[in-house]
């Protein structure tokens, strides 16, 4: 346990292919502790976690995606620093987007996504992700082998949020060489930008068409939502909408997805379990979520002294929810570091947060993983890990994601017998 004390979790490169004996580390000293290197508490334990969560009234979402790694722009004084927060709140990163945002503008902004996640949406969006998945499929079906965080999964989640969003189709392949989901052809110009630029200017641009000239299409619906007071929100607050989705829908989706087939690929008998029994697949994504949970860390900002576990919390202090750790607290989930198809209470994994913050596009993303294993178990046979670029199964070489923020490999490289 010492060394895990002299190991910096936010920079130590040894903790990005196996981050679990650290959680575990953690966990077994308290599950609410100060990090040494940052300050920040780290919580570790399923209640404890879930308490953070849900207590947005006492825990400020202004430091969600950065926790400890930048200074606060204030000085915290007195016994609560709600007001603070708020007047400083311009000087936290993001603080334009949904992740930071507090209630009551949080509930406002998150209002305008009901446009997008309807139950007809949400339907017409799945028609669309079928014919993707063997759209993508189909590119490197007759090879028997394929990278499939490049090939497939960036791309797939890439043109799916596009899809909800109502990006016109003969704009998609520009969409996915810009955001780094495709590879640019002989006669595509390279890309030299900021992403988020390109994609503010294209929505900026269609939202503000669609206010002057409505045309009954999603991107109409997004352009005259308004908030729950009945206001007409600036194009751009509506512009932070769609580009974070686009930000944040890509990498936890295309991680799950490589998350599932690294499982997969690595368990036969389990592979054809699922070739034989569809109606268990959205089983195996919760549980796959539990035990690989895309995000590692979320961060909130004590507005006031309180206690989590037991602990004391002090005024303005940095708090590191490790979801990944909670999903694996044998205190919830028995032998959490077990692939359990059957595991009776996978539903209480907290991959996609709990409380206000939850993830609005966790239907989504399950509904993309479900049809994306549907389409390969269909046309890929007898999936498994190239050893050629991953080594034996003793001694498999793997490339993760090297942040505190991601869990999921950066490349996957599987083989398989075609199949039609």
């Amino acid at each position: 346990m010492s060394d895990f004390r002299e190991i910096d979790f936010f920079t130590d490169q040894t903790l990005v292919n196996d981050p679990y004996p650290y959680y575990e580390s953690l966990r077994a000293q308290c599950p609410v502790q100060r990090e040494p290197h940052h300050g920040a508490l780290a919580v570790t334990g399923y209640d404890e976690v879930t308490e953070v969560l849900r207590e947005s009234s006492v825990f400020s979402n202004c430091n969600a995606p950065v926790g400890p790694m930048i200074d606060l722009p204030f000085v915290p004084e007195g016994d609560d620093i709600s007001d603070l927060i708020e007047t400083h709140r311009d000087q936290f990163p993001m603080y334009e987007h949904l992740v930071t945002m507090d209630q009551p503008q949080h509930t406002a902004h998150r209002e305008l996504l009901k446009r997008l996640f309807t139950p007809r949406r949400l339907k017409e969006n799945e028609e669309f992700m079928w014919r993707l998945a063997d759209s993508h499929i189909d590119r490197f079906h007759a090879t028997g082998k394929v990278e499939i965080m490049a090939e497939y999964a960036k791309p797939f989640a890439l043109l799916t949020i596009a899809d909800l969003l109502g990006v016109p189709e003969e704009y998609h392949r520009e969409f996915q060489i810009k955001l780094g989901a495709q590879q640019p052809g002989p006669l595509d110009e390279p890309f030299v930008g900021n992403p988020l630029e390109f994609l503010g200017e294209n929505f900026s641009t269609w939202l503000a068409e669609r206010r002057r000239e409505p045309r009954g299409d999603v991107l109409t619906s997004l352009a005259t939502g308004t908030f729950p007071d009945g206001t007409l929100p600036e194009v751009a607050e509506v512009v932070h909408i769609a580009t974070f989705l686009f930000a944040a829908g890509q990498d936890t989706t295309a991680r799950l997805l490589t998350s599932a087939l690294h499982i997969l690929a690595e368990n036969p008998e389990l592979q054809q379990k699922l070739r034989d029994q569809r109606e268990l697949i959205p089983t195996f994504i919760e549980e796959t979520l539990r035990l690989e949970s895309p995000v590692k860390a979320d961060f909130r900002l004590a507005r006031r002294t309180t206690t989590v576990g037991g602990v004391e919390v002090p005024v303005g202090s940095s708090v590191m929810v490790l979801l990944g750790a909670a999903n694996r607290d044998p205190g919830r989930f028995e032998c959490p570091a077990e692939f359990r198809l059957e595991r009776p209470n996978v539903r209480e994994h907290i991959a996609f947060g709990r409380g206000a913050h939850s993830c609005p596009g966790a239907p989504l993303a399950r509904v993309e993983a479900r049809v994306s294993l549907e389409r390969m178990l269909d046309r890929m046979g007898d999936i498994r890990i190239s050893e050629t670029e991953h080594g034996p199964a003793d001694a498999r070489r793997w490339t993760y994601e090297p942040t505190f923020i991601l869990r999921g490999h950066n490349i996957l490289h599987l083989e398989y017998t075609p199949i039609g």
